[in-house]
Order: structure tokens, then C-alpha cells, then sequence
């Protein structure tokens, strides 16, 4: 029992990483339509950033958790700018391809300057807490506190507010938004800047959890993009829901099947498939 309760916590601290990163994938296709191969980069941006800040500008953590999401978003919105608006209305494929060349691309210019070894990072929270069945590094628990908030308030903010509702029209009816003076493509670069920017704060959470290392983000990148598929692509509640309940199941079948815990996203991404093809929450056409 207490392996199980050990494994449930630090599944959902797991979940958390898939919910926040996944919830920044949701938002880019949902509301752009966008396959944006690029978001594990990005996340991996994020974390090297961190570093970068505490190494050469002596930066600390707290500071680096406002700067570097700020840092990718401004990046994001480069790529956007340059790249993206000009394929929003080609097949997805195309930006699949586009967004995929970018990601080798930032890989291998920080692989080049700092190789795959890894970078430490220490975390910024010392000490633990005896839960009775675990001792639970406060750290992590911070990461569960914050990817919850973030994620929670991107939600609110999408589904419940007047922004929430230019962004989803500009995406259905530009042309209609537009005519009642909202500027439609700024808004789209916004949201894409937000969206990467998610990926950036991940990046910052799991500087001092995972090793920092350029090819960081090819560890998430494909478990998160079935986390969307699962939760249903463009849901944005789905996604969160499907990241933190993936994250706990990877962590019970560590416990009674060590061997498949590594593919049972998979397995449970077919199976939904199968069944239900939007996604668990997403809606059928």
C-alpha cells in the first residue's frame, strides 16, 4: 500500500508536466489549428534558459520563472510570425513538416553549444514532508501546486470570458470578428506566443526535476501529443483532465507491471481510438 500511494503522488506529479504541456498543444490547435511539433522544444528552451540565467546572468529561479516563459513566448511569436502565417490555411501536414525542421534546428544549435550530457540545476525549494507513507520532496509538490493554478486559469480564461470568446470566434468566423474592430491576426500571434509560453513554464518546472539537456523535450513530446489525442484535440478541460489521470495511471502500473508503463499510454490511446475517435471529451462530427 504504501508503494501504491507512493507511486499515485509521484504519478500525478508526472501528470502535471503532461497536463500543463499538453493544455499548450490544446490551445494552439484548438484555437489555430496548428499541429505544433515544435512544443517539446520549446519546453526544452525553457529549461535551458533557466539555466542560462543562473549561470551567466546569476539569476535565481524565481525570477527565471517569469523571465523564461516571457523568453519562449517572444520566440513563439517569431516563429509565428515568420513562419506560421502562411500556412494556416494548407493542410496540416505542412506544419507538422514546418514546425518539426524548427525543432531539429533549436536541438541542434544547443546541442552543438552544450552537448547531451545534461546541466545541473539544484531545486529552489529544499526539504521534504513526511506524508506517513512517503517523504514527499516539497519541490514537487510545488509543481503540482503550480502546473494545477496555471492550467485552472488558462481554462477560465478560454471558456469563461469575453477574451476566451474573440479568441474561439476569430478562429470559427475571422472575417466577422474583424468587421467589429478586433484585430484578428494579433490576436492569433498572441495566442501562439501563449500557448509556447506554456511549453517555457513547463520547461522552468522541470529544470530541477529532469535533467536539462537539449533532447529533453523528445522524452515528453510524443506522450503529450497522445495525451491530447485521448483527451480530444482543441478540448481544453479534456486535456488538462486526461494529463493529470494519464500521469497517475503510468504511476500504478509501475507498481503492478513496471514493464508496460512505458507504453501504456499507448495502449489506453488505441483503445480510445477505437472507441471513440474525437476523444474522450471531444465532440463528434
Amino acid at each position: 500500500m504504501s508503494a501504491l500511494l507512493s507511486q499515485l503522488l509521484l504519478g500525478l506529479v508526472n501528470g502535471s508536466f503532461y497536463a500543463i504541456l499538453s493544455l499548450g498543444l490544446a490551445v494552439i490547435f484548438g484555437l489555430l489549428n496548428v499541429i505544433n511539433f515544435a512544443h517539446g522544444a520549446l519546453f526544452m528552451l525553457g529549461a535551458v534558459l533557466t539555466w542560462m540565467g543562473m549561470n551567466y546572468l546569476e539569476l535565481n529561479y524565481w525570477v527565471m520563472i517569469v523571465l523564461a516563459p516571457l523568453a519562449v513566448g517572444l520566440v513563439g511569436i517569431i516563429i509565428e510570425r515568420l513562419f506560421l502565417r502562411w500556412i494556416y490555411k494548407l493542410d496540416h501536414l505542412y506544419g507538422l513538416l514546418l514546425t518539426l525542421g524548427l525543432t531539429l534546428m533549436l536541438e541542434g544549435v544547443l546541442r552543438s553549444a552544450y552537448g547531451v550530457s545534461g546541466l545541473p540545476y539544484s531545486a529552489p525549494i529544499s526539504g521534504a514532508t513526511n506524508l506517513g507513507f512517503m517523504i514527499m520532496p516539497n519541490y514537487r509538490g510545488f509543481v503540482v501546486l503550480a502546473s494545477l493554478v496555471v492550467c485552472l486559469l488558462t481554462w477560465y480564461v478560454i471558456e469563461k470570458t469575453k477574451l476566451g470568446a474573440y479568441l474561439r470566434a476569430g478562429t470559427e468566423n475571422p472575417r466577422l470578428v474583424e468587421a467589429f474592430g478586433i484585430n484578428v491576426p494579433l490576436m492569433v500571434t498572441l495566442t501562439y506566443g501563449f500557448g509556447v509560453a506554456l511549453a517555457g513554464f513547463a520547461g522552468v518546472l522541470a529544470a530541477p526535476v529532469m535533467q536539462i539537456s537539449p533532447l529533453m523535450g523528445q522524452n515528453l513530446i510524443i506522450i503529450v501529443f497522445a495525451v491530447v489525442v485521448i483527451g480530444g484535440m482543441g478540448s481544453i478541460l479534456g486535456t488538462i483532465l486526461t494529463g493529470l489521470g494519464l500521469g497517475i495511471v503510468e504511476g500504478l502500473t509501475k507498481v503492478f507491471y513496471p514493464e508496460a508503463s512505458s507504453t501504456v499510454v499507448f495502449v489506453i490511446m488505441a483503445i480510445v481510438l477505437l472507441i471513440r475517435p474525437a476523444g474522450l471529451f471531444g465532440k463528434e462530427k
